[in-house]
């Protein structure tokens, strides 16, 4: 199983990619930060962020993705700026009829260190850990690599259980 993992973002989105073999072994297959700046106004990036993303599916093939749910911390212009480039990256990806699954920053921080509030540099290290990736890889690659570890946890979650995944993490 091949999954796609997205971190969304304005300026950059996370991009990572892992596979998961039938015994549940999770191997690394690519990470990139997909750099939206430079692009000139805010529609170019976006444009930029659905080509850039179509190109990563159709080279890596992925049949599974999970994104992170936007977070609404700072201003609301930011706020609406990361909800359009996250619905930038699921158009990309339901144009493909892929899968998606949505996780919030907290789960996908609580399923790969183990606290809901964990911070960059404990994502960064952890994945690079559970990857056998050597040096610090980029922070939006890491967080994508991380939101893509979690979907892994709770497909396997699901099938131990012998439920549909999206049940699995609920707490519904």
């Amino acid at each position: 199983m091949r999954i796609l993992g997205i971190d969304p973002g304005s300026q950059r989105t996370g991009i990572g990619i892992i596979d998961v073999d039938p015994g549940g072994r999770v191997l690394h297959v690519h990470h990139q930060p997909l750099v939206l700046l430079g692009e000139g106004d805010f529609a170019a990036r976006l444009k930029r962020l659905l080509h850039g993303l179509a190109a990563l599916i159709d080279e890596y093939s992925p049949q599974e993705v999970a994104i992170e749910q936007v977070f609404v911390g700072r201003s609301a212009d930011s706020a609406l700026k990361l909800g359009q480039a996250r619905g930038a990256a699921i158009s990309a990806v339901v144009l493909r009829d892929l899968p998606v699954s949505e996780y919030a920053a907290r789960e996908v921080k609580l399923a790969v260190v183990g606290t809901g509030g964990a911070d960059k540099l404990q994502i960064q290290h952890m994945v690079a850990a559970m990857l056998g990736l050597s040096g610090k890889v980029q922070a939006d690659a890491a967080d994508a690599l991380a939101i893509a570890l979690t979907h892994a946890h709770v497909r396997a979650t699901a099938r131990r259980l012998g439920v549909d995944a999206r049940l699995a993490w609920s707490r519904k």
